[in-house]
């Protein structure tokens, strides 16, 4: 009976998406590289503090179609490589209560698989939980050079450097 109790209350803190927002930005001196993927699954276990992203690279859409055409085929490789992930653990998932609406600030640290490369990457963000539903939020910086992710000589000066990677994802309830 007890493990029957202690199972329903881990149960209650696993939260699941497959709408969530990743958007990525680049400023250039030429032109800005902007794309938004709306398609994310996430599962969020706030009981454990794990945490996964899946997301699949065709589903970045940009402004541009041929922007978005050269990005799927000459950079990313996405019919070969078709999606990137990441897998980590907030620090201090225990500071989170799904009973108390509020902003908790929350760093996770794990492994983001890009391009076929698996980098240790450690993100700072924010939980936001309202009406006992938590909403992540974090900004980092990603180098495409860290994933091997090759840039043509003839357009090095197009592309920035590092890209800003925005994470907007809204659960529900597994």
């Amino acid at each position: 009976m007890a493990f029957a109790c202690l199972h329903h209350a881990m149960a209650q803190d696993v939260f699941i998406t497959r709408h969530g927002q990743v958007s990525f930005f680049g400023k250039t001196p030429l032109e800005n590289i902007d794309a938004t993927n709306n398609e994310a699954s996430s599962v969020l276990n706030l009981q454990t503090g794990e945490i996964g992203f899946a997301v699949l690279i065709k589903s970045f859409h940009f402004e541009k179609a041929l922007m978005e055409e050269h990005f799927n085929e000459d950079y990313m490789e996405s019919n070969a490589i078709p999606k990137a992930s990441f897998k980590g653990k907030i620090n201090n998932p225990a500071a989170i209560t799904t009973g108390k609406d509020g902003s908790y600030p929350v760093t996770v640290a794990g492994e983001m698989v890009l391009h076929g490369v698996t980098q240790k990457i450690t993100v700072s963000g924010t939980i936001v939980i309202k009406d006992g539903l938590p909403e992540v939020l974090a900004k980092f910086k990603l180098a495409p050079k860290d994933y091997n992710i090759k840039i043509p000589a003839l357009v090095a000066d197009k592309i920035a450097e590092t890209m800003n990677v925005s994470v907007d994802c809204k659960y529900q309830k597994k």
